[in-house]
């Protein structure tokens, strides 16, 4: 009568802003099931419940006792949540935004990012020959300084960066060119003149993602076929600049296969175990089917 019972039960969550249609948690619960172990998530829709960011610290701390072994967070507490915690990772650090949180058995709080590497592996994967020569990305908040880190990490030669922040982009370029370099990081000015000379473009804003603004952060006719096009959005898959950029005969790279890739890191960090990442990209695409059903 006991079996299939496990010994380990991992309770995970999500914090953020419309994400009560996010795939990470049914992604998580199914990969622990693959991995032969027990894993709960649950959204914690900031939207849904009577909470805001103003209560992350209250979330945090219900989490740990109600012996959650993480969170993952996302917008708009990725850099909000870092005052709250004890200690970040190198790459957290660096990027000034977290979008995973390990509760330590010492009552520690850890902060990680997943976002840099869930974008640079989507990318090493699933667009292989992008040419990274000089990127137009569209955010600069915590997806926008993963993307921007991710990116130069891989080896890009020029990012320009737009946000309707300035002081965001300011920040993010003073802090992407202190890591890798100033001749390799500007704040963009001219979105049409950037566009005409670069070889790709990355929305790393929550344009065109469900319960957020409509419409792309990039105008379609700024799109040339010769340019590769990447989204962080995968609510819907296939967004308005994806849909945009087909027309026009670029190559798409779509959120899915960050989305997958962050999964497999995200489990990674929370468990300690490695995770099979063509089983997490495949429950990734059952999860996509089924949502159209």
């Amino acid at each position: 009568m006991f079996e299939g019972i496990r010994p380990v039960t991992h309770m995970f969550g999500l914090v953020g802003e419309a994400i009560s249609g996010s795939f990470t948690p049914p992604m998580q619960e199914m990969t622990g099931r693959q991995m032969g172990m027990s894993v709960t998530y649950r959204p914690i829709d900031l939207d849904v419940l009577d909470v805001g960011p103003r209560d992350l610290a209250d979330i945090l701390a219900w989490g740990q006792r109600l012996g959650f072994t993480g969170m993952n967070i996302t917008a708009p507490c990725k850099q909000l949540v870092i005052p709250l915690l004890d200690e970040l990772s190198d790459r957290a650090q660096q990027l000034q935004a977290v979008n995973t949180v390990v509760f330590q058995p010492d009552g520690r709080r850890i902060g990680h990012n997943t976002d840099w590497c869930g974008f640079a592996h989507s990318l090493q994967r699933n667009l292989p020959d992008a040419d990274l020569s000089h990127v137009v990305l569209m955010g600069a908040g915590g997806a926008g300084s993963a993307v921007a880190y991710g990116l130069l990490d891989m080896g890009l030669k020029k990012i320009t960066i737009f946000d309707i922040d300035q002081s965001r982009v300011d920040a993010l370029v003073a802090r992407m060119g202190e890591l890798f370099g100033v001749d390799r990081v500007e704040p963009g000015t001219d979105l049409a003149a950037s566009v005409a000379t670069a070889s790709g473009v990355v929305n790393a804003t929550t344009f065109g993602m469900t319960g957020h603004q409509e419409g792309s952060a990039v105008p379609k006719e700024l799109l040339r076929p010769e340019m590769w096009v990447g989204d962080c959005v995968y609510l819907p898959l296939d967004t308005p600049l994806i849909q945009d950029a087909r027309a026009a005969g670029c190559a798409t790279l779509t959120g899915g296969g960050m989305a997958a890739e962050q999964a497999v890191e995200a489990f990674r960090i929370f468990t300690g175990v490695e995770p099979d990442a063509e089983f997490v990209y495949d429950a990734f695409e059952r999860l996509l089917e089924s949502k159209k059903g």
